[in-house]
């Protein structure tokens, strides 16, 4: 009986919990969802006292916003592929080479996200300057790649390291070379880590701004270089419109995101081993 009433105390303090994470993780998405679909709102109201679309025709009307989501998605899906082409090999690397100072080199790429980025972009801005990389395609391309290190080099190296060698020697051992027991067995093995890797380059780039407002500004202006204009230059409901535009992308790859990959799995591609 005494186990019984420990079992139900505990399944309430767990639903309390989960109660107080809802509120505290969806209540500002929500808040801005019922913003964005406001005609006026006024405090002390709890809700909207009439709802309308101006904000949203206003934001999907203009040019420069359009040209700026198409932007942010170019952007994003060449950064990420990029990351790929040059991140993967070093992953492998890291995974199944032992050689001088590895564990060092693997830690570097946690720099660029350990200190304050704008301290870090401008003197990258320096160097840009001086081989005409400032307002350029490619700048910007390359200051979304620094940010994008880390995910794309931790993560993959820590699914490379998990696919068992044996697995690999059988198929040496049936002839495979090694580069038909990459693609065929390790890589697939191994693609759950990547893509969600890619996931979180694609989404980094998308959301970066900083870097992006220091490099590219005045002809590239992505969809949060944008939304800071929006902000302070209109009333809050248009920034609620363009926050759930640049939100929703983030949400529907993160469940994608979860669908390959667990909780732990992804964890162990932050353990330095």
């Amino acid at each position: 009986m005494w186990y019984i009433k420990s079992v139900k105390k505990g399944k309430i303090i767990e639903f309390v919990i989960l109660i107080l994470f809802c509120i505290f993780f969806l209540g500002p998405l929500l808040n801005l969802l019922l913003l964005a679909f406001s005609g006026k709102w006024q405090y002390p109201a709890k809700l909207p006292s009439s709802w309308s679309l101006e904000w949203w025709s206003f934001v999907l009307s203009d040019d420069e916003v359009l040209h700026s989501i198409l932007l942010s998605f170019v952007i994003a899906i060449v950064v990420t592929l990029v990351s790929i082409i040059i991140c993967i090999p070093a992953a492998y690397a890291f995974a199944r080479i032992q050689f001088p100072l590895r564990r060092m080199f693997l830690f570097s790429f946690l720099l660029t996200n350990a200190f304050p980025k704008m301290g870090l972009y401008v003197s990258i801005g320096v160097l840009f300057y001086q081989f005409d990389l400032m307002n350029t395609f490619i700048g910007i391309v390359l200051i979304h790649i620094i940010n994008t290190l880390m995910f794309m080099t931790w993560i993959p190296s820590a699914a490379f390291k998990n696919v068992h060698k044996a697995q690999e020697e059988s198929a040496q051992d049936a002839g495979a070379s090694p580069f038909r027991v990459f693609w065929h067995i390790t890589l697939p093995m191994a693609a759950p880590g990547i893509v969600v890797a890619s996931i979180f380059t694609f989404l980094s780039s998308l959301d970066e701004a900083q870097g992006t407002l220091l490099v590219g500004i005045p002809d590239f202006k992505t969809m949060p270089v944008i939304m800071y204009s929006i902000i302070a230059d209109y009333p809050s409901t248009a920034g609620a419109v363009f926050s759930i535009i640049l939100t929703l992308p983030t949400i529907i790859l993160l469940l994608a995101a979860r669908r390959f990959v667990g909780a732990d799995a992804l964890a162990s591609g932050f353990n330095m081993k």
